[in-house]
């Protein structure tokens, strides 16, 4: 057994070796280490050792958005409605590096499970350098007009008002969210789940604590909130600065690895435009929802937001599953291992029923509490939140599901098909029936949480009925294939 991984870690050092004409690509122990349990190891443990790190991530992220949501509730609830609108047309703009940080992750964990690194190297450099330009273009382009670009969005007039210096930081925030977004897909292909947690707890602990003082102590207004949100990234700009210049490390930037060369690059955006459409329609879409949310007041745009957030204590977890294992997938795709995809898509369909199960049925059972938190002490706003959450609650678990589709379909790089997914749920399954509750029922303001239920509920079937016509064919492309060695 000892002699069998000794000739494993040989072969990847040859790898090496053949890559180092032209650029260094060195990998670490610590590598070697992860892409062997990646490609060999218990497929369930797999799962839950990069699964669970992530998971944990996109929580702590839900958890700064609550406590974002919760501080600036004591501001005011119009400023809670602003950030629950501005977040939305904010993730309209940073779809842009999302997808774009998503596309890259999914080509380099198949060319690391290839055993490419150099073109990893390469790969890792050249979208660096790309996201870095694009975030430049869109804040130079936008910053002078915030105002009229928000007014184009629909936003609602005193929404404008308090929140466009808000806005206007966050613009700056994008740029390094952009790199940072980068940062994290690279260490998520290579197995460092726990660095990202590590990171990102050290992020929310600065974020959080500078909001507080600004928003606590200083009764200072939103715009602070994002000043806290810029410090905070700065903060992992500077983490990913030093763990990216890293000298001959295949996952490490380097100028002179960065190129225009189309079989570095077209791959990457390839992969990526369909996300980043999925991503803009997905958030267009949810800004189109909050201005048809508009008739029932400004309170329920934010009731909606809030309802949101606490849907994302489930949700989140599922995401970041969901990102685990489309790296596990891409490289094992790369790798030539390919039963171990659909072990992987499997595990993660029982990790995320049973995790969401018993994550949605806490919030449900103390909703009360959860709402209180951020009611700003307005019963009337308490009421709207649990009004909404009560209906979006129910499609918790069936988006677990639909989360372990998404990343068998990322890790296979079949993003138009996670787009047409995406877009279906809000352009088919809930603008057009939010508008049919709204003319040709008479449920009111429950017509708000009745469409989130549905519109999840029915992706959710339109994810697995995907499955159902993707995984046999799969198999019958793939796994009666030769499967290459690690």
């Amino acid at each position: 057994m000892k002699e069998k991984h000794n000739n494993k870690k040989l072969n990847i050092k040859n790898d090496i070796q053949r890559g180092q004409e032209d650029v260094h690509a060195d990998l670490t122990d610590k590598d070697i280490f992860y892409r062997e349990k990646i490609l060999n190891g218990s497929m369930l443990r797999v799962v839950l050792y990069i699964g669970i790190p992530l998971a944990l991530f996109q929580s702590l992220n839900q958890l700064f958005a609550i406590l974002d949501t919760m501080m600036a509730s004591h501001i005011s609830p119009t400023s809670v409605s602003a950030v629950a609108y501005l977040a939305q047309l904010q993730f309209l703009l940073t779809a842009i590096g999302g997808g774009l940080a998503t596309g890259a992750g999914i080509q380099i964990s198949r060319a690391y499970g290839e055993g490419d690194f150099v073109m990893v190297k390469k790969r890792i450099s050249s979208i660096y350098s790309l996201c870095l330009i694009i975030g430049l273009l869109l804040v130079g382009i936008i910053f002078p007009f915030a105002k009229i670009f928000l007014k184009l969005a629909g936003t609602p007039h005193e929404l404008i008002m308090a929140g466009v210096s808000y806005f206007r930081i966050q613009l700056i925030v994008m740029v390094f969210t952009f790199l940072n977004n980068i940062y994290i897909a690279v260490e998520r292909a290579r197995g460092y789940s726990r660095r990202i947690l590590y990171l990102n707890l050290t992020v929310i602990v600065t974020k959080l604590s500078l909001t507080a003082v600004f928003v606590y102590v200083f009764n200072c207004g939103l715009e602070m909130i994002a000043v806290a949100s810029l410090i905070s990234q700065l903060i992992l700009f500077c983490f990913a600065l030093k763990n990216s210049i890293s000298g001959d490390n295949a996952f490490g930037f380097s100028k002179n690895c960065i190129t225009t060369d189309k079989n570095v690059n077209l791959p990457m955006i390839k992969t990526s435009i369909p996300i980043i459409l999925e991503k803009m329609l997905f958030a267009s879409g949810k800004t189109i929802v909050n201005s048809m949310c508009n008739i029932y007041g400004s309170l329920m745009v934010g009731a909606m937001g809030v309802s949101n957030n606490l849907g994302g204590i489930t949700t989140n977890p599922q995401n970041g599953f969901q990102d685990g294992t489309s790296a596990i997938i891409s490289q094992n795709f790369g790798a030539g291992k390919y039963k171990r995809v659909i072990q992987a898509f499997y595990k993660t369909v029982l990790v995320n029923v049973i995790m969401s199960t018993v994550i949605c049925g806490i919030t449900v059972l103390n909703i009360n509490f959860f709402s209180h938190l951020f009611d700003g002490g307005d019963p009337e706003f308490q009421k709207l939140i649990i009004l909404v959450y009560k209906y979006e609650a129910v499609g918790g678990v069936p988006l677990g599901v639909f989360a372990a589709v998404m990343a068998m379909l990322y890790g296979l790089g079949k993003t138009k098909l996670t787009m047409v997914l995406n877009v279906s749920r809000i352009f088919i399954f809930r603008i057009p029936v939010f508008w049919f509750l709204q003319n040709f029922t008479s449920y009111g303001d429950r017509s708000v949480g009745i469409v989130m239920m549905v519109s999840n509920i029915s992706v959710a079937v339109m994810a697995v009925v995907t499955a159902l016509i993707v995984v046999p064919k799969y198999k019958k492309q793939y796994i009666l294939s030769k499967e290459k060695p690690a």
